[in-house]
């Protein structure tokens, strides 16, 4: 069951977060606080750290400097069987649905209810069907994911996470590799678990249309670094301007449109081609 939760304290705390891969300086000082019951979208272009902030906040890499606080606990601190309990209480999806090609989709679900819930098989299979039944996947049971599409594979992913009933559900690029239609209906799934059961959701992607169908509350990530956090009308009131001149709004813009033109455009080709007729003069 999901807990009752005081909506004014933060279920999720980022605080000063840093992390470098090698020379690579992916996050730096990140701050995010995530709410009970709201939807967060985490969006950036490729590289931005988006990716790597998602694995900090479930706890599958530890940072180099400062912390992630779920449920009032420091996960960066944790030791691994603490950590483990508190992985019990989310829920994660990521790109490819992550189903076991060796199970059926109902024992994919059944997975984590059998490793967690000292439950019998008769109320393991009727959990399982429920689940499956909230994301209209209970006629593909006895499948196996190499017989059903990708869109049935998000969705028999999501029943999976589900099954052990999360506070926090976490999405990795929910849209990724699906077509319009079916990534629309994954968008509506989303918001309908959320209402349903509500959870705390934070999803990561750069689909803009699913961003702005889902958000409560945006995150624009660049470079490692926040640029913003609001509601999600802000963002829309950005999209939706005209250019400002700042080069931070203008670069939020351009991203949320989709323009060729603009701060991302011109820092990407005039700094890397400036680089590059230097460096070959020098050598």
């Amino acid at each position: 069951m999901i807990q009752s939760q005081d909506k004014s304290k933060p279920v999720i705390k980022v605080e000063n977060l840093t992390k470098s891969f090698g020379d690579t300086e992916v996050l730096r000082g990140v701050n995010l606080e995530v709410y009970p019951g709201e939807t967060m979208v985490i969006m950036g272009g490729s590289g931005c750290g988006k990716s790597t902030l998602l694995r900090h906040m479930i706890g599958s890499i530890t940072p180099d400097s400062g912390a992630v606080t779920m449920f009032g606990r420091d996960i960066c601190s944790l030791p691994m069987r603490e950590l483990d309990e508190i992985r019990k209480r989310f829920g994660v999806l990521f790109q490819s649905g992550a189903l076991l090609n060796s199970l059926t989709v109902g024992e994919n679900v059944a997975l984590p209810l059998k490793e967690h819930r000292d439950l019998d098989a008769a109320t393991i299979d009727i959990i399982v069907r429920i689940k499956l039944n909230l994301v209209s996947m209970r006629h593909a049971i006895d499948r196996m994911p190499s017989e059903i599409s990708g869109g049935m594979k998000k969705r028999a992913g999501l029943a999976r996470a589900i099954a052990l009933d999360p506070e926090v559900l976490f999405y990795d690029e929910p849209s990724a590799g699906l077509d319009p239609v079916t990534s629309t209906q994954i968008d509506q799934l989303m918001m309908d678990l959320s209402g349903k059961l509500g959870v705390t959701t934070l999803v990561v992607t750069h689909e803009m249309d699913s961003a702005f169908r889902i958000a409560d509350r945006m995150c624009m990530l660049d470079g490692g670094v926040i640029l913003k956090v609001g509601p999600r009308t802000e963002f829309e009131a950005i999209r939706d301007g005209e250019p400002t001149g700042d080069e931070t709004t203008d670069l939020i813009r351009q991203f949320l449109r989709g323009d060729a033109a603009g701060p991302l455009t011109r820092r990407q080709v005039g700094v890397e081609f400036e680089t590059d007729i230097l460096q070959a003069g020098e050598r």
